[in-house]
């Protein structure tokens, strides 16, 4: 066969073929045109799921009658010009191959109007055939309305599902835009009837209130504010508590400058962030936005540009990691949390439980690393202490109050300026035993182990390299590695808490990361499950009698550890029955 250029019209519909999946993407292109183009009010109209038309509306700027004919000309745009315009994109779309590729497979009707022109033009295209554009009276901005999609490919069509799922996938686009930006007002209608309408944002409250609509109010109120500024890295946004957990991935959204991107690597540094805090088979919620500078990432590398290649990327991993493993560490009672105006005087049993040896005292200093039977040593020591402690009854109540009483030797009942605190005793110690653990940890060399006989271990050109590059830091984490050729790996030693590791597994799984990431946290990640699983047969069982002092130097421990709000298999620690809560139980004041 002869090699010959393809038709223009073909070249769209393959294009269409990357670009339009589904009545959803015509409407995320679209949008993102919107917004390059300075809206700030958009509305969406959709019929029949977007098979039978879409129609988006805005307040941009608009275009001139004589630039609407190379809208829809492929590879035709306003926002590159040169190399350096495609390094350091800014904008969302930038291609300018979405408008062509969409109308070769619909019939699609442009109408614009700038701000210096009297009316607007409006352009006709039928299936990829342009016509001439005609005056047209409209407000300036753009409208776009596209019919018929995929109507002279039936072939597409019958890869759709129903109308009801095609409208949910616009739906669920419509969430991410308005999360990445609230300062832009957005309707959606759909068969005539209005669906979604968020008012622009214009102060912190309105930008919560989106978030709550969106994500719903429980996401809210289970946030962590997140706001760091490192590098000329800006990360913000909020991070659901890990007790607020979800079965699927269904409320995370990443933002980078604005466009939502799901990202291996990014994807990779939450989870890590999240890793000994988070039940077995949960997935964590998010709402982030990561702002850099355009030309540090690129966002040329997919399609749909849903995917992007950070030029840095193990900077951006650790910056990511760095700054939710912090966000995390603060889930625990504090006293901000527990404050509740008004309450002035505990009452007799937080008196009572506050007479017996609670006096700083009598305790012995909380920050202190201790080992595991030492801890559990020092909560039975306390009730002595408690017995020569004639201190005054305190002033403040503390964040999980006082205790009052131990039930089925599981749990404490404690009163606190809120009302009950109900805390899962085994739950709660493994956690701070842990965490002290993992402190004292790593105060210490790294103990290496070495292996009788070195194991042999085939690997790719590329994990040699990755190892060469990183042995220094592979040594002080106790792994010792060798090359024995470009693509043979020697194991002489392995840290010597993983001593009864697979070697080759351990060491695969090493090179895997630090080849995709460039940076691994394998060696630390098991160490931290041998010291997780020291942590929890060490800790105070269920079934053990505590007295009163002792179940208060443990709440008095867990509101000084970090991630105390989750035992190390991210289950909760403890919870709150506020005064309110307690009184409908007993149906007080209906």
């Amino acid at each position: 066969m002869t090699i010959r250029p393809l038709p223009t019209h073909l070249i769209n519909q393959i294009a269409a073929g990357e670009v339009v999946e589904r009545p959803a993407s015509v409407v995320k292109e679209l949008l993102e045109n919107s917004l390059d183009a300075g809206a700030t009010d958009l509305r969406v109209e959709i019929e029949q799921g977007g098979l039978q038309r879409i129609r988006v509306t805005d307040n941009g700027r608009g275009m001139a009658g004589d630039q609407l004919q190379w809208a829809v000309h492929p590879h035709a745009t306003s926002k590159i010009a040169s190399l350096e315009d495609l390094e350091s994109v800014a904008s969302l779309g930038f291609r300018g191959e979405a408008l062509a590729s969409i109308a070769s497979v619909s019939r699609l009707s442009i109408a614009s109007r700038c701000g210096d022109q009297a009316d607007g033009q409006q352009l006709q295209v039928n299936g990829g055939q342009c016509g001439d554009p005609t005056p047209v009276g409209m407000s300036v901005g753009t409208r776009i309305d596209v019919q018929s999609l995929f109507f002279n490919t039936p072939a597409r069509r019958k890869f759709l599902k129903t109308e009801r799922t095609e409208f949910s996938h616009i739906d669920q686009l419509l969430r991410r835009i308005a999360l990445a930006r609230p300062d832009v007002a957005l309707s959606l209608l759909h068969n005539g009837r209005g669906v979604r309408h968020w008012p622009a944002a214009i102060d912190e409250a309105a930008v919560r209130r989106r978030v709550a609509d969106v994500c719903g109010a429980d996401f809210l109120d289970q946030a962590l504010t997140v706001a760091v500024d490192q590098a000329g890295l800006v990360l913000q946004g909020w991070v659901a508590r890990p007790t607020f957990s979800r079965s699927q991935a269904d409320l995370q959204f990443f933002y980078v400058n604005g466009r939502l991107v799901r990202d291996r690597l990014i994807s990779h540094a939450i989870r890590q962030a999240y890793q000994d805090v988070l039940y077995h088979g949960r997935h964590p919620a998010y709402v982030l936005q990561l702002t850099l500078p355009a030309e540090r990432v690129d966002v040329n590398v997919h399609p749909q540009k849903t995917e992007v290649r950070f030029r840095d990327g193990r900077l951006v991993h650790d910056f990511l990691f760095a700054s939710l493993h912090q966000a995390l560490a603060d889930t625990r009672p504090t006293s901000a949390s527990a404050s509740v105006q008004g309450f002035n005087r505990p009452s007799e049993a937080v008196r009572a439980a506050a007479s017996m040896g609670l006096n700083s005292a009598a305790q012995p200093s909380l920050g202190a690393s201790l080992a595991v039977s030492e801890t559990l040593a020092r909560y039975g020591q306390l009730s002595k202490g408690a017995e020569q402690a004639g201190a005054d009854t305190p002033s403040e109540v503390p964040p999980l109050g006082f205790a009052v009483a131990q039930i089925s030797e599981t749990f404490i009942l404690a009163e606190n300026a809120h009302g009950l605190v109900i805390v899962d005793m085994h739950a709660a110690h493994e956690r701070i035993v842990y965490e002290r653990m993992k402190r004292a940890w790593g105060e210490q060399t790294m103990a290496v182990q070495r292996l009788l006989v070195p194991e042999r271990l085939a690997v790719s050109a590329a994990e040699a390299a990755a190892l060469d590059q990183h042995a220094e830091a592979l040594s002080r984490l106790g792994l010792e590695l060798s090359l024995a050729g470009p693509e043979l790996v020697l194991v002489r030693g392995l840290p010597s808490v993983l001593s009864r590791s697979s070697a080759p597994a351990l060491v695969r799984d090493v090179l895997a990361d630090l080849v995709a990431l460039g940076a691994s946290r394998r060696i630390e990640d098991r160490i931290d499950g041998v010291l997780s699983t020291m942590a929890c047969h060490g800790s105070v069982r269920a079934g053990r009698r505590l007295n009163v002092a002792e179940m208060n130097a443990l709440l008095r421990d867990m509101e000084q550890t970090e991630r105390s709000d989750q035992c190390n298999h991210g289950r909760p620690t403890w919870v709150q029955l506020d005064h309110a809560a307690l009184d409908r139980l007993f149906m007080r004041g209906q």
